[in-house]
């Protein structure tokens, strides 16, 4: 039986259970104690020192977020004058060394720091200014910016990189010279870092921030000799007014059609349509790699950061990777050629526009061989926090606007498409598809429980008419280790593998919005974004891919069938084995 502990917290009476953080204990009575370092499960170091509590007996105050509450009748002030003034102090140390350029930074507004700053009444910023480290900015990578003038070595980003099991940053050197960096200072693009970005929506300040195309993209639309197309991908959905302060989890569809038509796009789309494409494709890839003697397991090839990992890290395993390019790039690829071609448009005046919740999509749209129609398929990629952006500059108040229809007739998406956007969700739609087309029988149900929800690792069978069909499904690049390692030594009997890189799934992309530690220490937000794409799915009135009658018309005037000669040429690409350091 857990043993209970009576103690105080600010003079209220509480129980818990014995061994239990301080940080958690007061939560329980109301109170917040507020962090720099801390992320739970993930980063619990007690390093900054702001979490600081007065315990009766202690010889001096105790960081709140690592301290075990293992004394019955323990008394700990939260809020003590004693309390408040170290917490003081910590700002005004941190400020010391912080580049506060706070006024043209893209966190304002969103920095914990500056939060804090406020709430503490730091006035004296400049309070301990003396000997400050200056750094250059890396720009090296594709997707994002580290700008060590304004890190607080908080190390929150490092432990989101060793929770994908990545871990090419920490800290370098000591004393007033530690900053956060690549081993022996190389420029993060010479690493193997895979783009997740999952180290930006973890920094609770402007230390790392994607790199912004907004204004690119402005100047496209403002350009009349180019036709400006865009698309959103179905997690965005999720999570794009939590940047309008709408409750987490709420879905947004009509409104972001609404508001991406108010930004002066010629065209809007949804990269439904091509989640369905792929999962045409893909499924029957799948079906003949099983009936010829193809490569199996075969693994999903729709998250750019897991195909980046795989490159670097499993590079003897790149043909078990489906050869489907992501649904962003299957949408590009057919916006410049049946398009183009239906609607008499040179595709060199196409400018083709992605608003993606993933920061390695970044990347991805400058990979060989994503270039079906002989110009790239996606010229630029934005996140949701930059279309967040977009929306504020243009004066488009998003809560207010009406519910409106994306544009055919790359618009219509099934349900199966909406949930590619929680991991799992590209394995559901591709066993509603396969499913059916293996028994030639409908679905009563098209619901697979068994592939849902935000574990690492997943693993389901199904008997399907005498087909057994095994799969298994993993989210975030360290449980990708797990499959991939039987893969690697033939151990993995699966039929079908699906893999994320980023934990969750596209929900908790590295492009989304950045939620601060005290939300994200609280709040399932993977849990919430992807409730909200279930029950788009079980709204929508075609739920299976192969229902898609946009899907069907494209197959039936341009690409013939699923993996014809033509679908291969625009719709299919390649991997290329990568290095783990580039000097």
């Amino acid at each position: 039986m857990e043993k209970m502990l009576n103690i105080k917290i600010n003079n209220i009476p509480c129980s818990v259970p014995y061994g239990t953080k301080i940080i958690d204990a007061a939560r329980m009575v109301g109170i917040e104690i507020p962090t720099l370092c801390y992320l739970k499960e993930m980063n619990e170091i007690g390093a900054c020192r702001f979490c600081v509590v007065e315990v009766v007996g202690a010889r001096s105050l105790v960081a709140a977020c690592v301290f075990p509450i293992e004394r019955d009748g323990t008394e700990i002030f939260t809020n003590s004058e004693k309390v408040r003034k170290s917490r003081r102090t910590t700002l005004e140390l941190i400020l010391s060394t912080h580049e506060r350029k706070c006024l043209t930074c893209v966190r304002s507004g969103n920095c914990e720091l500056q939060r804090l700053c406020k709430e503490y009444n730091v006035v004296e910023d400049d309070k301990y200014d003396g000997s400050k480290p200056v750094y250059e900015l890396d720009y090296s990578a594709a997707h994002m910016v580290r700008d060590n003038n304004k890190c607080i070595l908080c190390r929150r980003c490092v432990a989101a990189c060793d929770n994908q099991g990545i871990s090419v940053i920490g800290a370098n050197a000591r004393g007033i010279d530690t900053h956060i960096a690549s081993p022996f200072e190389l420029p993060l693009g010479s690493t193997s870092c895979i783009s997740c970005g999952q180290c930006i929506v973890n920094c609770p300040v402007g230390a790392i921030y994607e790199k912004d195309d907004t204004e690119k993209v402005f100047s496209a639309i403002s350009d009349p000799t180019k036709h400006v197309v865009v698309q959103a991908a179905p997690a965005v959905r999720a999570t794009l007014g939590e940047c309008f302060d709408m409750p987490i989890g709420t879905d947004v569809t009509g409104k972001m059609f609404a508001a991406l038509r108010r930004l002066g796009f010629d065209k809007v789309f949804d990269t439904n349509f091509a989640a369905d494409l792929t999962i045409m494709e893909e499924a029957t890839e799948l079906l003949d790699r099983v009936k010829n003697g193809g490569v199996l397991p075969m693994i999903t090839s729709c998250s750019p950061g897991w195909i980046k990992y795989c490159e670097h890290y499993y590079p003897t395993e790149l043909d078990h990777l489906s050869s489907c390019k992501s649904p962003m790039q299957m949408q590009g690829a057919i916006i410049k050629s049946y398009y183009a071609e239906k609607n008499g448009i040179d595709p060199k005046d196409i400018v083709s526009v992605a608003i993606m919740p993933c920061t390695a999509k970044k990347f991805e749209c400058g990979r060989a061989d994503e270039a079906g129609a002989g110009y790239p398929d996606i010229d630029y990629v934005l996140t949701t926090r930059e279309l967040g952006r977009m929306i504020d500059a243009a004066g488009i108040k998003f809560a207010y606007l009406p519910d409106e229809d994306c544009d055919a007739p790359l618009g219509q998406g099934t349900g199966a498409a909406v949930i590619f956007g929680a991991t799992g969700g590209v394995m559901e739609a591709a066993l509603r598809t396969a499913a059916e087309v293996i028994t030639g029988k409908s679905l009563d149900n098209p619901e697979f429980h068994d592939v849902r929800g935000m574990e690492g690792v997943k693993e389901a069978k199904y008997d399907l008419d005498g087909t057994e069909i095994k799969v298994a499904i993993a989210s975030g690049t360290k449980n990708a280790k797990v499959l991939m390692d039987k893969v690697k030594d033939g151990t993995a009997d699966y039929t079908f593998i699906e893999i994320m890189g980023c934990p969750g799934g596209c929900i908790n992309g590295g492009g989304q919005p950045v939620q601060p530690a005290s939300v994200r220490n609280t709040v399932d937000l993977k849990a919430l974004r992807a409730k909200a794409l279930y029950e788009n799915d079980a709204n929508r009135p075609q739920r299976k891919s192969h229902e898609n009658e946009d899907v069907k018309t494209v197959y039936a005037e341009y690409l013939g069938e699923p993996n014809s000669h033509k679908a291969h040429e625009l719709l299919h690409t390649s991997y290329v084995a990568r290095p783990m350091f580039d000097r």
